[in-house]
C-alpha cells in the first residue's frame, strides 16, 4: 500500500512547523508561546500530563482550533489561517483520541472515506485509485476479513485501525496521530508499531500523541514534552524522557 499513491515508493517530504503557538480560553492560556517541529522520515512524540494543553496544540495543529498567536507552516506554507480540510488537502491528516468513525457504514466504507479525499493536486481521485487506496489500507492494518462488516459492531482496537487506516488512505505527508494506541491489544499494537515504522522509513513526518512510556521510548525519534501549557523539554526521546523535570511533570516510567 502507499501513502500516496503507493507507500512502499513513495517518498514524502513535508515538514511541520509550530512558532510560538498561543491559544487562550477566557483568561487561560491553554498553550503558550510553544515551538515544536514534526519532520519527515521521523517519529516525534508529543507527552505530558493530563490538561498539559497537548490536544489544544494538536487541534491548532490541524487547523480546528485557530491559535490566538503564532504560526503553523506546512511543507513550506504558512496555513495558521487555514481550516482543516485545506490543511488535509496539503496532505495532512489526524486521527481523533475518541474513536471518529461512521458505525452504520461497513469497515470498508469508512476508510474509502479517506481515499476519496480531495488533494491539492486534483478535485476527487479516480474510482480505480479509490478502490487501489482503500484495499492497500486495509491489508496494511490486516483488517480485509471484516472489510464488509458494519463498522459499529466492531470492538475498540479494531476501529482505531479503521481509524488509522481511514487517515493513511488519503495519501497524507503529515500524520497526527492522538493516543493511537488506545485500546490496541499487544498483537494490534505491534501492527501500530510496524505500520508507523513503515511509514516513517518512507518519508513521512508523524506526530503522536501518547501516554504509554514505553511505546513512546520504542517509537519516537524525538520528544517534547508539555505541562501548563508549555514546552517544558524538546529533543531526542531518551535525553527526554530521562529528564527529571519530564518525569515529574508527566509521571512516566522511563
Amino acid at each position: 500500500m502507499s501513502v500516496a499513491h503507493d507507500p512502499s515508493t513513495a517518498r514524502l517530504t513535508a515538514r511541520l512547523t509550530a512558532r510560538g503557538i498561543v491559544r487562550r480560553y477566557g483568561g487561560i492560556e491553554a498553550v503558550a508561546g510553544v515551538d515544536l517541529v514534526a519532520s519527515p522520515g521521523r517519529i516525534t512524540a508529543l507527552v505530558g500530563p493530563n490538561g498539559a494543553g497537548k490536544s489544544t496544540l494538536f487541534d491548532c495543529l490541524a487547523g480546528t482550533v485557530r491559535p490566538d498567536a503564532g504560526r503553523v507552516v506546512l511543507g513550506g506554507r504558512d496555513v495558521t489561517a487555514l481550516p482543516a480540510h485545506r490543511r488535509v488537502r496539503l496532505g495532512l491528516a489526524r486521527t481523533f483520541q475518541q474513536i471518529a468513525v461512521f458505525p452504520t457504514l461497513s469497515v470498508a466504507d469508512n476508510v474509502r472515506v479517506g481515499a476519496e479525499q480531495p488533494t491539492a493536486r486534483r478535485d476527487r481521485p479516480d474510482p480505480r485509485t479509490v478502490a487501489q487506496r482503500t484495499a492497500d489500507a486495509l491489508r496494511l492494518f490486516g483488517l480485509q476479513d471484516l472489510a464488509a462488516e458494519p463498522a459499529g459492531t466492531q470492538p475498540t482496537g479494531v476501529l482505531r485501525l479503521v481509524e488509522l487506516a481511514r487517515a493513511l488512505a488519503g495519501g497524507p505527508r503529515v500524520l497526527l496521530l492522538d493516543e493511537p494506541a488506545a485500546g490496541l491489544d499487544v498483537a494490534q499494537t505491534a501492527r501500530l508499531v510496524s505500520v508507523l515504522r513503515g511509514l516513517a522509513a518512507r518519508g513521512m513526518a508523524l506526530l503522536l500523541v501518547e501516554h504509554d512510556a514505553e511505546l513512546v521510548a520504542e517509537l519516537a525519534d524525538t520528544v517534547y514534552a508539555m505541562a501548563e501549557g508549555r514546552m517544558v523539554a524538546g529533543g531526542p526521546a531518551p535525553t527526554v524522557l530521562a529528564d527529571p523535570r519530564v518525569t515529574r511533570a508527566w509521571g512516566a516510567a522511563t
